[in-house]
């Protein structure tokens, strides 16, 4: 019969091992740096790289359809967005982050000189993904022509939520 010390030393590390197996990536201590790669990179058939081409391209139209009622109606009114990226862990496919790039200009003319000046912000909007979340289920999630009001994967939470919480 084993000793009560060795059992809960032998629970101890299955419960360690779980734990890295359901541990989102971002907080894996197993994961060494330099295991994320870019979500175009990882994808490997084309119906997944398909699928993505596709989210990007969607993300893009809808934020374009509501900009001038939302984002586009304050010191900047001509936001446009850049690109869409997500990293990915190249083995488990569980995403590190996702974010979403965003540029607008404000120029101005001085009367005087007739220069030309200009503000021009940036942003780079962090999307609110469960830890976990794995590039296969957010694709999954976001297929459609509504991919910025989907919930995202195990959240009521949208990309438009994050692009309120950003911009």
């Amino acid at each position: 019969m084993p000793r009560p010390s060795l059992l809960r030393a032998t629970a101890s590390i299955v419960g360690l091992l779980l734990s890295a197996v359901l541990s989102p990536a971002r907080s894996d201590p197993g994961l060494r740096p330099g295991s994320y790669v870019e979500v175009s990179a990882y994808l490997q058939s084309d119906d997944a790289y398909e699928a993505w081409l596709m989210l990007r391209h969607q993300l893009s139209r809808n934020f374009d359809a509501i900009c001038g009622d939302t984002f586009c109606e304050g010191d900047f009114s001509n936001i446009q967005s850049l690109r869409y990226v997500c990293s990915v862990h190249r083995v488990s496919g569980r995403i590190g982050s996702c974010a979403w790039s965003f540029a607008a200009s404000e120029e101005s003319v001085a009367r005087r000189s007739g220069r030309i000046s200009a503000q021009t912000p940036a942003w780079l909007c962090l999307s609110p993904l469960v830890p976990g979340t794995t590039i296969e289920g957010l694709l999954d999630a976001l297929q459609g022509d509504e991919p910025l009001h989907a919930a995202l994967p195990g959240s009521s939470r949208t990309l438009f939520d994050g692009l309120v919480d950003c911009l």
